[in-house]
């Protein structure tokens, strides 16, 4: 290399140094360190002690770690198919030629961006058994509501009812892959006499397809992370542990319980458990994807 080239290669590396520092020192080293911590004793104010795959083993006969994966996986079963499909069909509503669409767009997009410590304190009081804004709407209908966050038998779908008010960011995805549906196919769909059902069903929807499995992607991702709404709403887990969260239970043993070691393992497993399954996700959904250069 030339002094010039060895300047200007120097120069670059001086550049990218504050995001390669970063990235070592906050993404790398802590990955490679919770590997190694997952098969220790650690409780972050000692030093490790290896104790192989206890961690893991433990998990098997641990009953609390069932019962959070349990819910977890109750949780995002509802949640997940839900958003997709209420998110869909409201930015197909949004998408049709009506008067006051941007209004109606910002209305849906504006929940996402409040913050999620705000959200909380918000449907803390809509979700209120007693003065909350959700049971007086259903006095007038004739119907008792129930205790949404003391019952057991409704942590989980208050949850998921708070989930879904918070879709905006689905729908903007969606608002963005309708812009380049053809507006031919639809046309000739209707001389064809094709009804909006049927247009949805066999253009919308296979056109949009790489969307929808980006879109279910990141939902098997996010659902099966939850963790700020059960946190602060219902602190450790809810009435029964109803709604202890699988990020709930690691969080609460790496830094309640100071069982580190074996909340890296959890991670760990947790890591797998979704790369499985977007592992099948991608088989399932293959041959149903739909991409126009191929």
């Amino acid at each position: 290399m030339t002094r010039n080239e060895r300047r200007r290669l120097l120069l670059g590396l001086a550049f990218v140094s504050p995001w390669v520092i970063g990235f070592l020192a906050f993404t790398a080293y802590p990955l490679i360190a919770s590997i190694y911590y997952s098969f220790c004793d650690y409780d972050v104010l000692t030093e490790p002690v290896w104790i192989g795959s206890l961690n893991y083993r433990d998990m098997f006969t641990d009953k609390v770690f069932w019962i959070s994966l349990k819910n977890t996986f109750c949780f995002a079963a509802v949640s997940l198919p839900l958003g997709l499909v209420i998110s869909l069909l409201i930015a197909v509503l949004l998408n049709q030629p009506v008067k006051g669409r941007s209004v109606f767009r910002t209305v849906y997009f504006i929940p996402s961006l409040v913050p999620i410590v705000a959200t909380c304190m918000i449907w803390l009081w809509i979700l209120n058994g007693e003065f909350g804004l959700l049971n007086y709407g259903l006095s007038f209908l004739g119907l008792k509501g129930p205790q949404w966050l003391s019952d057991p038998l409704w942590t989980k779908p208050s949850l998921v009812l708070m989930a879904l008010w918070g879709v905006g960011n689905t729908i903007v995805i969606y608002l963005a892959a309708l812009q380049d549906v053809p507006r031919a196919l639809y046309e000739s769909a209707e001389i064809d006499g094709a009804s909006f059902r049927q247009k949805l069903w066999h253009i919308t929807i296979p056109i949009i397809s790489p969307v929808i499995y980006f879109n279910l992607i990141m939902g098997i991702i996010g659902s099966l992370q939850v963790f700020a709404q059960a946190f602060i709403m219902l602190g450790g887990g809810g009435p029964n542990r109803s709604a202890l969260f699988y990020a709930v239970y690691l969080f609460q043993n790496a830094f309640k319980y100071r069982q580190m070691g074996y909340a890296c393992a959890m991670a760990w497993i947790l890591f797998l458990i979704i790369l499985c399954l977007t592992w099948l996700a991608t088989v399932v959904t293959r041959k149903h994807i739909y991409y126009g250069g191929e």
